[in-house]
């Protein structure tokens, strides 16, 4: 048992080259799952401060109207 566990894992002599790939691939499908994720967070804080911009800009009176009087 040890010894058909330690060729699987030696990968017939190719073990260098096929386990970097798998963890590069694990942790680009890692990054492709938490990006819409990261973008959603980023878009809602964006929004969120567009929002708060636009509310103080109509609570604050307005320049025009008051020179003009």
């Amino acid at each position: 048992m040890s010894g058909s566990l330690q060729s699987f894992f030696a990968m017939g002599g190719y073990a260098a080259y096929v386990w970097p790939a798998y963890g590069v691939f694990f942790v680009v499908l890692l990054i492709d799952w938490l990006a819409p994720q990261w973008r959603q967070r980023r878009v809602l804080r964006e929004l969120r401060g567009r929002l708060a911009r636009q509310e103080a800009r109509k609570e604050r009176p307005h320049r025009n109207s008051a020179a003009s009087t």
